[in-house]
């Protein structure tokens, strides 16, 4: 047992312990622990809900998560621990002189160059195939559901969304970053916090990777 006082909360920020019997979500954003608390419901698994909650956190919270990022996991399964590392390769002709004859003596921290391969949906398919229950079409429904009738922007996401907004109004050189206003500018502000945004053509991605298992991306 943990030496835990459930009684004592020696911060400002208070909240109750949580206790549950047949399962557990926890995420940065309520509606995508929900999400893989339903998958859970309909009898999938960790690692299930754990992808629904992920892919629902790529809509939820652009401002921190995305398709094109990363993904880790360590999963216990069957008494034996499994170790996936899905982080991206760096560009096939990226390298020091490309970089150099470019004006560049570092790695910047905007813009296309730091961009590696997206490893995120592939790391969700080898983990769906190899230790989930659901099919991966099911897990994805919540997020594409999210990104297709909209949610209300949280006051966390909506801060960071508008930083974003008004770094990259700065740094938008050229089409570098035209596509990044369309899709999370099309008004040519950053949402306002709770307001409802729709990403349409986030969802339509997810529906394609859900319908040909990740082939597709």
């Amino acid at each position: 047992m943990f030496n835990h006082d459930p009684l004592s909360y020696p911060y400002p920020s208070r909240i109750n312990a949580v206790y549950s019997k047949n399962g557990m979500v926890a995420s940065s954003h309520p509606f995508a622990s929900q999400a893989g608390l339903t998958i859970l419901k309909k009898g999938g698994n960790a690692i299930d809900a754990a992808i629904a909650t992920a892919a629902c956190l790529t809509v939820l919270e652009p401002t921190s998560n995305g398709l094109g990022g990363d993904c880790f996991a360590l999963v216990w399964y069957k008494d034996k621990l499994h170790g996936l590392n899905a982080s991206g390769y760096a560009l096939r002709k990226i390298s020091i002189q490309a970089l150099r004859e470019r004006g560049l003596t570092e790695i910047p921290r905007y813009g296309l160059i730091p961009v590696t391969v997206p490893g995120q949906v592939a790391g969700w398919m080898a983990l769906s195939k190899r230790f989930g229950k659901l099919a991966l079409k099911e897990v994805l429904q919540p997020a594409i559901i999210y990104a297709y009738e909209g949610f209300p922007v949280s006051p966390t996401v909506g801060y960071y969304w508008q930083k974003t907004f008004n770094i990259y109004k700065k740094k938008l050189i050229g089409d570098e970053f035209s596509s990044w206003f369309k899709t999370f500018a099309p008004l040519n502000r950053a949402p306002h916090i709770g307001e409802i945004v729709t990403l349409k053509d986030h969802a339509r991605t997810l529906a394609l990777i859900a319908e040909t298992d990740g082939e597709a991306f």
